[in-house]
């Protein structure tokens, strides 16, 4: 990928918002395959024809494996703010998911005690009383159902109230309902493919104007298992 191929949904003298496409890591990992933070400060020092270091922050990150919405600072101060929001939860982050079976309840809010293994690059869940366990929450409501010869699967609308790493799939998983195509969190209860999670809508307000900000992507609708969802076409005006 070059930053050519970058997917620009909105910019302006404070932010660059992009649509990060599945399987590439959000910052330099150690694959040493192209990322977005270094892409976007590409097309940032090609497009304006800047010298030397281009300045992008990275207020967020999405797993390698989740495509969607990711927005990118580009002065220290619109990172300053960004992250802010974040800590202050004014940062609304929208994820679809397909999961395998059908969730008990078809809408919950979930809490789960986190703690992630920075060697083995894993999260588990543990007791809240667990040294360096982080508290993690989300929203979930099923929107729809569908079922193949093998399995069936809901397609899950997310809102994160925290930002921990791989926290919806293993909270999922948590759950008995792994995500899609997540063989590190559902090993062999879920099919091959890519993992069917997406980050569809960022909610924020502009660092310097303070408009509320939202932004959108569709997922690819082509390709199992989003297609089997028809809701989604709907959701994205998609005729």
């Amino acid at each position: 990928m070059q930053y050519t191929d970058l997917r620009i949904l909105y910019e302006d003298n404070q932010i660059i918002v992009a649509e990060k496409p599945q399987n590439v890591p959000s910052a330099l990992d150690s694959s040493g395959d192209p990322d977005m933070l270094s892409l976007v400060k590409e097309y940032v020092k090609v497009k304006y024809n800047k010298p030397g270091n281009v300045f992008i922050g990275l207020v967020h990150r999405l797993d390698r494996p989740t495509g969607g919405v990711m927005v990118f600072a580009r002065t220290s101060k619109a990172a300053e703010r960004l992250s802010a929001c974040i800590r202050d939860g004014n940062f609304d982050k929208r994820y679809y998911a397909v999961v395998m079976g059908v969730p008990r309840l078809r809408s919950e809010r979930i809490t789960h005690y986190l703690l992630k293994d920075e060697v083995t690059n894993t999260t588990s869940v543990v007791p809240q009383l667990t040294a360096g366990a982080k508290a993690a929450e989300l929203q979930y409501s099923v929107v729809e159902t569908a079922e193949t010869a093998l399995v069936k699967m809901s397609l899950a609308d997310i809102r994160l109230e925290t930002g921990r790493s791989h926290q919806i799939r293993v909270q999922m998983s948590a759950l008995g309902n792994p995500v899609f195509g997540d063989s590190r969190y559902g090993g062999a209860k879920t099919p091959k493919g890519n993992l069917a999670l997406w980050s569809y809508q960022l909610k924020f307000p502009h660092p310097v104007t303070k408009t509320i900000m939202s932004f959108r992507a569709t997922p690819p609708l082509d390709e199992t298992p989003w297609k089997l969802f028809k809701s989604l076409e709907a959701h994205f005006n998609i005729l």
